[in-house]
């Protein structure tokens, strides 16, 4: 089975092991989704992640997930732009999530980065998704 949004679909994954307390949870690789699992990690929002090929060949990418005294440290992840609906925002249109407690990861030429990154940057792209 094709999968329309493999992006939305970690997000998903990541978010259910939350609400599961799981310390580690497992999705299929792609160059997105590290350079997404980069920022997260950057900004504190996990631990970290490991990427290990499978024998498909398709690789595997397992995400360290992070909680502080028993409370997910993600408490809010939603998907902006969408297969269907792409959002793209210029540098000073990009939004600042929760009043800059959490972050906005936006794909720009310049490769995947936080909001606040970009702006420091004057660059603007597809707004991927948000997190508190």
């Amino acid at each position: 089975m094709s999968m329309n949004d493999p992006l939305g679909d970690m997000l998903t994954r990541i978010r259910n092991a939350l609400m599961r307390g799981k310390s580690t949870v497992k999705t299929p690789a792609s160059k997105m989704r590290s350079n997404v699992l980069a920022v997260l990690t950057e900004e504190g929002y996990i631990r970290g992640f490991e990427q290990a090929a499978t024998p498909n060949g398709q690789g595997e990418i397992t995400i360290s997930l992070k909680y502080f005294e028993g409370a997910p440290v993600i408490r809010d992840v939603k998907r902006v732009s969408k297969p269907g609906r792409r959002v793209y925002m210029g540098s000073k249109d990009i939004p600042s999530v929760r009043n800059g407690l959490g972050v906005a990861i936006v794909s720009t030429p310049k490769g995947v980065m936080s909001d606040a990154a970009a702006r420091s940057a004057n660059v603007g792209g597809e707004v991927l998704c948000t997190v508190f």
